[in-house]
């Protein structure tokens, strides 16, 4: 009985933190996932919560700076989109958005989408960062 109490607990917060983390832009990565797996899980969801948030941290951490403010002074590509989904962290752009590399840092890309900046994984177009 107590193990399938357990399991039920450690299963939650899993998800639980998870969802917290797609939802969380200031708190990310290992450390954020645990602090969020202890507050839904006492101890065990502290470990569940962060290798979850390893994994998930690792997708919406912010870019550097430098990748930012590249994005924000480049010159506007001639293809503009406009689409009728809403743009959202964590989310893949359609295959209709072109994303363009971002030069120094190969690690990220960027597309204008309903005249918005956003910064994309360019692997996945998996949203990373709208900037406003």
């Amino acid at each position: 009985m107590f193990h399938k109490i357990v399991t039920g607990a450690v299963v939650s917060a899993a998800l639980m933190s998870g969802a917290a983390f797609a939802q969380s832009s200031t708190v990310n990565g290992a450390a954020g996932g645990a602090v969020t797996g202890a507050i839904v899980g006492g101890p065990v969801g502290a470990a569940v919560g962060g290798v979850t948030g390893a994994i998930v941290g690792a997708v919406i951490d912010p870019p550097p700076q430098k990748v930012v403010t590249y994005v924000q002074e480049a010159p506007a590509p001639s293809t503009r989109v406009v689409i009728e989904e809403k743009v959202v962290v964590g989310q893949p752009l359609p295959q209709t958005v072109v994303v363009t590399p971002v030069p120094e840092n190969p690690n990220y890309a960027y597309a204008i989408v309903n005249n918005e900046r956003v910064i994309v994984e360019p692997s996945s177009r998996k949203v990373i960062q709208v900037i406003n």
